[in-house]
């Protein structure tokens, strides 16, 4: 680089000589100018030869330093390369040690492997003689005692494991006995205690509303009215109320079919309403139906708050009372939804008061348990999931949500307050007069019982009786011991627990008779 810059140098001064010529020859100084010249190129000379000389020497440095640093580099790489080669062959020699010692691990288990397995050969070989020593004095006895006892071997396993059966069925029918009965006085002493009293202290109204599908006119002329002219009317009604109206032959009556009661009641208000004003036109229809929507969500919001307040059930969500009226107009086999739930509610309460558990927390359970049944289709799944997630959406506690899931066994009860509830539901809904069962269902389930208990030797008859509720066996003496029978009543019960869906206990029965005839002559 410095004598690229001389260079440039020597080439700028000879400009400047070329230069100062020229101007020397202009002032006719031609002579002084060459000698000035001369001696400027000289001192150019002069001064880029010792820049050139300075540049070669810089360089020589340069590269001294640079092969300097090379050298110590690669010094350095080669110690660290030596210190890693012996790193790698001490790390080698371990392995190998560590290899070593192993192989002489596995040559010493091994020799005490083969120890072993000749021990064991030994053992064996023992066995086998000992084996056949046994076998063959077990045959001689075998055949000493059948020439004793004039019985072959399997006849005599036979009587034994017969006697032997005999016995342990007879042992566990005994126990068995003493400790079911144990349990059953202390567990039907507490159950019939805290039951009886709950139940005494509540007592609910045995009536149901019935759903309303007919509605009965004053005369035929108010079906010309609701039809209307070229249907207009009808038209308007179904289209607001959202229910089918059928009007037939059936004199002065009007039925109204819909899945939803609540617009069946707004239909039949409705219908009412134009009949007692007499004006029927589909203005006046959409007026009277947008009033007495209000007038029944009022209905029904004050019919909520109503039991809310009868219960003593405070803070529940607006949205959570207006579903608990809804269910007014709900039903599941004749049996009210919300005469249920009040139902449920009183005896959970009553029940958490006997075990200890907040009553308020248990009618809460219980008033809520069945509010599924008032949430429309369109929210789809169980109603008791439906109902739970309804009452987790508006603030209610964990535990309530799994009451209300667990009421119907939809999900395993895992807590008091959710067995409290299923109980009162149980309760409630088992009683008679609750519900209107399908008669063919009754009967077909009374038939499984008594063939159940007809399907066991030595049963003479089987009586189903109260509901399916109790079965009695009647068994031949001669065929059923005492022991027996109480065997006998356990594997019957078994048998109805797999083959027959039942709701609550089914109690069964042996009766076993003997009778003692003597004639006085």
């Amino acid at each position: 680089m410095e004598i690229a810059i001389a260079a440039i140098l020597g080439l700028v001064l000879g400009a400047v000589v070329v230069f100062v010529i020229k101007r020397l020859q202009d002032n006719n100084k031609k002579k002084s100018a060459r000698i000035e010249a001369e001696r400027i190129v000289n001192r150019a000379n002069s001064e880029a030869a010792k820049l050139k000389k300075d540049a070669e020497t810089k360089s020589k440095d340069f590269e001294a330093r640079a092969r300097k640093n090379v050298e110590a580099d690669i010094h350095k790489q080669k110690s660290t390369l030596k210190n890693k080669e012996a790193q790698l062959d001490r790390r080698l020699k371990e392995i190998d040690d560590q290899f070593k010692q192993k192989m002489e691990e596995n040559d010493r288990y091994l020799s005490s492997l083969k120890d072993r397995e000749e021990k064991i050969a030994i053992s064996e070989n023992r066995i086998k003689e000992l084996e056949k020593k046994g076998e063959t004095h077990i045959g001689e006895l075998r055949q000493k005692l059948e020439s004793v006892a004039a019985m072959s071997q399997d006849e005599a396993k036979r009587q034994l494991l017969d006697a032997l059966e005999d016995e342990a069925k007879q042992e566990a029918s005994k126990k068995i006995s003493q400790i079911e009965e144990a349990a059953q006085k202390e567990s039907e002493a507490k159950a019939k205690r805290i039951l009886a009293v709950a139940l005494s202290r509540f007592a609910s109204e045995y009536t149901s509303e019935r759903t309303v599908s007919v509605l009965a006119l004053p005369n035929d002329e108010m079906k010309g009215k609701i039809i209307g002219r070229e249907g207009r009317n009808i038209r308007t009604l179904e289209a607001h109320c959202g229910v089918d109206l059928i009007v037939d032959d059936t004199p002065e009556a009007v039925v109204i079919s819909g899945f939803d009661p609540v617009r069946r009641e707004l239909a039949r208000r409705t219908i009412e309403k134009l009949m007692e004003d007499g004006r029927v036109h589909p203005a006046r229809i959409e007026e009277v139906v947008e009033k007495q929507r209000n007038e029944l969500m009022k209905s029904i919001k004050e019919e909520g708050e109503r039991h809310v307040m009868e219960l003593g059930v405070a803070n529940i969500h607006p949205e959570l009372v207006k579903i608990i009226g809804g269910l007014k107009y709900r039903s599941y086999q004749g049996q009210n939804a919300l005469n249920q739930s009040l139902e449920v509610a009183q005896i959970a309460g009553l029940l958490a008061g006997e075990l200890g558990v907040s009553v308020k927390i248990a009618r809460r359970a219980g008033l809520l348990h069945n509010i599924g049944k008032a949430i429309d289709h369109t929210v789809e799944g169980s109603y008791a999931f439906v109902g739970a997630e309804a009452a987790k959406k508006y603030g209610e506690s964990e535990d309530v949500c799994h009451a209300i899931r667990a009421h119907d066994e939809e999900e395993k009860p895992h807590s008091l307050l959710a067995w409290i509830v299923h109980a009162a539901y149980t309760l409630s809904s088992a009683r008679p007069g609750a519900r209107r069962p399908q008669m063919d269902s009754f009967i077909h389930r009374l038939e499984d019982l008594e063939s159940i208990g007809n399907s066991f030797d030595g049963v003479l008859k089987t009586l189903a009786l109260q509901a399916g509720k109790d079965v009695r066996v009647l068994v031949e003496s001669s065929k059923v011991t005492d022991d027996q029978a109480v065997m006998l009543s356990r594997d019957i019960a078994r048998k109805i627990e797999r083959e027959v869906p039942q709701a609550g206990a089914v109690k069964v029965t042996v009766v076993r008779e003997t009778r003692s005839v003597e004639h006085a002559r």
